[in-house]
């Protein structure tokens, strides 16, 4: 299932914070994403990378769910809401989704294929919206 980190400030004084999102474990894509308010995005699973989402502003209720290599759920669908300073990782064949309760910001990153031309070649897109359920 997704881990999910409540990260803490690093350092702090009247300039503003330092919150440090990685240490020493470099990624293969990262990516700015916002959200409107109601919007729904990802809905998807990777087969190979593991994708880590960072939410900057805003709340978004998550759900997730273990799938097989069809991409048929294994498991019930849970539902998180997702505050600024977290971060989840999501792990090959869990699939994920996110709807913005108020405009919202993420920093998504991954280990694996996902940047530019390759974005396509590991994103698994649901038939189903997990929102529907």
């Amino acid at each position: 299932m997704s881990e999910i980190i409540k990260l803490d400030i690093a350092y702090e004084d009247s300039r503003g914070i330092i919150l440090d999102i990685f240490e020493s474990d470099p990624k293969d894509h990262g990516a700015l994403i916002t959200f409107n308010k109601g919007a729904v995005r990802a809905n998807h699973y990777h087969k190979l990378s593991t994708q880590y989402t960072f939410l900057v502003s805003g709340t978004l209720a998550m759900r997730t769910a273990k799938v097989d290599k069809n991409g048929d759920f294994t498991e019930s669908i849970k539902e998180d809401i997702i505050k600024p300073h977290m971060l989840i990782t999501h792990r090959p064949y869990e699939a994920h989704a996110f709807e913005a309760s108020e405009n919202a910001t993420i920093l998504a990153f991954a280990c694996g294929l996902r940047g530019g031309k390759d974005y396509e070649k590991d994103v698994y897109r649901l038939i189903m919206n997990m929102f529907d359920k």
